[in-house]
């Protein structure tokens, strides 16, 4: 398996995690993951990080590397990720990249060429109070290529085209790639929508009875609600900790949330086409052995 990476794929809790453990025991092999909100230190029940027992059968990288009030970007990303599949393929493993955040997983396989470009802050905190609308509308009048393929209503991701555009008077370079030279199998999970609703549903009730609420608590007090915290699973904390939502209403909330958020990474995800739909592990396995 020398120079080969297998990506796991798919929509938020539709089994990834589960998915790519038991094919690195099968196949030798360590997971990278590909998560933007997984690599967050003290945020864990909500961005649903692999159990200690996962960690503990196989090798994660990429996940607990940064506090929630560190700068990260995909360009940072890449270059970990980069780094981390050539060691594990040196040292004779199958690296699988694994994760839902589309972005960070064509940046790899692509080899998409992202400008570094420092944080400014004072854009930034004048962005934020914009709606998603407002700053699609906002990145629309300078990158209308990059409006083309960004989440619409992804506001940390907005806002950071913006300040790529503003800083470095050009347009996003999506189109400058470097494609990995190696074989690449892409593997999707696809459920049905009644299946997903289903999983999302039963994984916002065990975050909920591991300690959702504390951890939410918790973070908020020590970082206010910075652009890690406005995400889902913690986001919608914000009016149940202020009184104006109940706790039914705050988990009906996260479970829509979710549900409309896997919806979107299934739109980007069929773009793709040389992504292979698998419902099993033993369609996962079989398409692995023949690479």
């Amino acid at each position: 398996m020398d120079n080969k990476l297998i990506v796991i794929l798919g929509p938020t809790a539709s089994g990834k995690s589960e998915l790519a453990v038991k094919l690195a025991k099968r196949f030798d092999g360590e997971i990278v993951s590909a998560d933007s909100r997984q690599i967050y230190k003290e945020m864990a029940i909500a961005t649903a990080k692999p159990s200690q027992k996962q960690k503990a059968a196989i090798h994660h990288h990429l996940i607990d590397i940064v506090k929630p009030n560190q700068e990260f970007n995909v360009a940072i990303y890449k270059k970990m990720a980069t780094k981390t599949i050539k060691d594990v393929q040196r040292r004779g493993k199958l690296p699988i990249l694994c994760g839902g955040t589309s972005f960070y997983i064509q940046a790899v396989i692509d080899g998409m060429v992202i400008p570094e470009v420092k944080p400014d802050w004072k854009l930034r905190k004048k962005l934020e109070k914009k709606s998603a609308k407002e700053l699609y509308r906002i990145l629309k009048k300078l990158d209308r290529e990059r409006a083309k393929t960004i989440e619409k209503k992804n506001p940390r991701r907005l806002i950071r085209a913006i300040e790529i555009v503003l800083k470095t008077k050009k347009a996003v370079p999506l189109l400058e790639k470097k494609p990995l030279a190696y074989p690449v199998l892409l593997l999707g999970i696809k459920l049905s929508e009644k299946e997903l609703k289903k999983r999302i549903s039963q994984r916002v009730g065990k975050m909920f009875r591991t300690g959702l609420e504390k951890e939410a608590e918790n973070l908020v007090e020590r970082y206010g609600w910075i652009p890690p915290l406005k995400t889902i699973g913690y986001q919608e904390f914000k009016d149940y900790f202020e009184r104006k939502i109940n706790k039914k209403t705050l988990k009906e909330l996260i479970k829509l949330h979710t549900f409309q958020f896997a919806k979107r990474q299934m739109t980007w995800f069929k773009r793709n086409q040389e992504i292979k739909w698998v419902k099993n592990y033993p369609m996962a396995e079989k398409l692995i052995k023949e690479l």
